[in-house]
């Protein structure tokens, strides 16, 4: 199945995807066919700001069609500001019984508890100030692409706090960008890999 993604929102987030379709299809031996177009980051976020969902569906449309136009055959979007991995994400933390997770994120999917979505587990956002940090450190990350040493002390201080002193288990990686600053290897504490778990899903699609 030809894939298409909507990416560069942001930049590093597409190149998870990117790199881990790429890992996936070789481990099973079959033939990776992707098309990615580009999203604007500052555009999305701007619109989940001012909570415009109209003006980004637009956008996604636009997009998609391109991309079905381009030979796909099933869209994904490398970003966690669209509700079409939260199943996905739902089912993982259900399998591993998890019953309170920490999040970080952008502002909106923080506060939201990750849109309200999981049905099976406490989702804790920070307190604030932490919030308003782990939020600037977010959004500045993802639309340069990389992560400074100062944005990863904050989601790792951050973290801790959730897990050390609101009783969460694992924390949620909120926002596909954050695998510029975790993964499950070097985390260092128990994640759920919100990209990973998309990523995963969409090659499970493609590939059967």
């Amino acid at each position: 199945m030809h894939i298409g993604l909507i990416g560069g929102i942001g930049p590093g987030a597409t190149d998870f995807y990117y790199r881990r379709l790429i890992s996936t299809f070789a481990r099973k031996n079959a033939t990776l066919e992707l098309t990615i177009v580009h999203a604007d980051t500052p555009t999305l976020l701007s619109n989940l700001a001012r909570n415009d969902a109209t003006a980004q569906t637009a956008i996604y449309t636009r997009l998609t069609n391109r991309l079905v136009s381009a030979g796909a055959e099933c869209v994904g979007v490398t970003s966690i500001a669209v509700v079409d991995m939260i199943a996905e994400v739902s089912s993982a933390i259900e399998t591993r019984g998890l019953k309170r997770i920490g999040i970080i994120g952008t502002r909106t999917v923080m506060e939201t508890r990750f849109y309200g979505r999981i049905a099976s587990a406490e989702v804790v956002p920070p307190n604030e100030p932490d919030l308003a940090d782990v939020h600037q450190a977010y959004v500045s990350m993802a639309a340069s692409g990389f992560v400074t040493e100062d944005q990863r002390s904050i989601f790792n201080t951050v973290s801790h706090r959730l897990l050390e002193n609101q009783g969460a288990e694992a924390i949620m990686l909120g926002g596909t960008d954050l695998a510029l600053a975790f993964n499950e290897q070097t985390a260092g504490f128990p994640i759920v890999d919100c990209a990973a778990i998309h990523a995963d899903a969409i090659a499970r699609l493609a590939i059967a």
